[in-house]
């Protein structure tokens, strides 16, 4: 009863201080450039990733939608959701100014493009889940409901106050550095959302629930999509220091290690399940680590990085097969490495967290932020989804499904020279 009192505090509305304007120094907006390049050329890696865990007659469209968050997502995110996370925000709940902002200065620029990056990632993790499927026009719709609103609204909670005043889990010691729940369970949310809306692919089950392997079509593709993703992530949580300084390599040294871990641990966890060393599964745990580092890589030794990492392997392994038993299919596993482990990366953030070990209080709000991302992205993203379902519709035609998207929704196919048949028959 006393830790039900507690929350009662942590929810209630309170005056947060501005923060300190960063982003002042050449150097630091040099670092954040860099940064938020490396961020941009995770989307070659989300796209390589994906594209390869999609079927061969699919794998343009899943590329196509990768663009779509970059392009969409960037107008939506600049137009509405920087103001959103990022203006005047004197309640704590959502920013109320910098709207289609266009008198910014160069560090402010800076800044609107390093989180335009951010609001990226978490639209494209998406892209997998839903893959095979999904039509590309209403996962158009959906990327700019995801950069304009659901994730600004929320990183606006954590983060925002840029220009004045702040968020109400900041103001309550909610800790994630560079976004595990913020970017990344905020995408694995709405990626479940979205799975569920569009249904499993066909044949993805059994009449009677049992689950069907479909595997993907690149294998070599995919494990260059999680080399490139593994770079990037250095400037993902290292440009979120949002200076050139020493802590820089602090907070790279605990990615790597994480990233290492989270491999290791995957291999660990097969091994005692008695499973194949699949390596779609291995590779998606270095992801996995990254993931879950994103919130403390700041903030924690690094013993507790690796232990973290180590500990995400379990996570992913097992909530994929919890996704499973339930009949939802997440192509590349979109769910488990980026919702659940950036979960367990955001209460990590608080056990771990450096010279206040093991804190009863901060583990508290760092459940309380966790639940309100939930509680916020799931039914929002929801009923997005279900709204373009009633509307526009979501899923491709059954006879689409088994032609391939890359020929119904583009007219072009990624591998002509083994798909001439589609080619030669007209579209229907």
């Amino acid at each position: 009863m006393q830790r039900l009192h507690y929350l009662v505090p942590l929810i209630a509305a309170a005056p947060v201080p501005a923060l300190a304007a960063p982003l002042e120094a050449p150097a630091d907006i040099a670092w954040v450039c860099i940064a938020a390049a490396l961020v941009f050329f995770m989307q070659a890696g989300f796209a390589l990733l994906e594209g390869g865990f999609a079927r061969a007659k699919n794998s343009t469209n899943v590329i196509m939608k990768n663009f779509a968050d970059l392009a969409f997502g960037a107008l939506a995110f600049w137009a509405v959701g920087f103001g959103l996370m990022f203006g005047v925000n004197a309640t704590g709940w959502f920013g109320a100014t910098h709207f289609l902002p266009e008198a910014l200065t160069g560090s402010e620029s800076v800044f609107l493009l390093f989180q335009a990056m951010f609001a990226a990632t978490a639209a494209t993790i998406v892209s997998g889940s839903v893959a095979e499927r999904m039509r590309f026009g209403p996962y158009v719709i959906a990327s700019v409901f995801i950069t304009a609103l659901i994730y600004p609204v929320f990183g606006s909670w954590v983060w925002g106050g840029f220009f004045g005043g702040g968020g109400w889990l900041a103001a309550r010691g909610f800790t994630d550095f560079a976004g595990s729940t913020v970017v990344h369970s905020v995408g694995g949310w709405c990626a479940l959302a979205g799975a569920i809306a569009v249904g499993p692919r066909l044949g993805r089950f059994a009449p009677d629930g049992t689950p069907r392997s479909i595997p993907g079509h690149n294998l070599p593709s995919i494990a260059l999509g999680v080399f490139i993703l593994w770079l990037g992530w250095f400037g993902f949580n290292g440009g979120s220091t949002l200076a050139a300084s020493t802590d820089v390599g602090f907070v790279l040294v605990n990615t790597h290690l994480a990233a290492a871990a989270g491999m290791a641990g995957t291999y660990l966890t097969l091994q005692l399940l008695g499973r194949p060393l699949l390596m779609t599964t291995t590779v998606n745990g270095a992801i996995a680590g990254l993931v879950a580092i994103t919130a403390g890589c700041a903030t924690m030794p690094a013993g507790f990085a690796i232990l973290t990492g180590l500990v995400a392997a379990p996570v992913m392994v097992l909530g994929a097969d919890l996704l499973e038993r339930l009949r939802i299919d997440d192509v590349v596993g979109a769910v488990p490495v980026h919702g659940f482990c950036g979960a367990w990366g955001t209460l990590a953030a608080g056990l771990f967290y450096a010279g206040d070990l093991f804190s009863t209080d901060r583990v508290l709000v760092q459940l309380l932020g966790i639940g309100a991302a939930l509680l916020w992205v799931l039914p929002t993203a929801g009923l997005v989804f279900w709204l373009l379902k009633r509307t526009v519709g979501l899923r491709a035609d059954t006879l689409h499904e088994q032609r391939g998207l890359d020929y119904t929704e583009h007219y072009e196919i990624g591998y002509p020279e083994f798909q001439k048949e589609l080619l030669h028959g007209g579209k229907g």
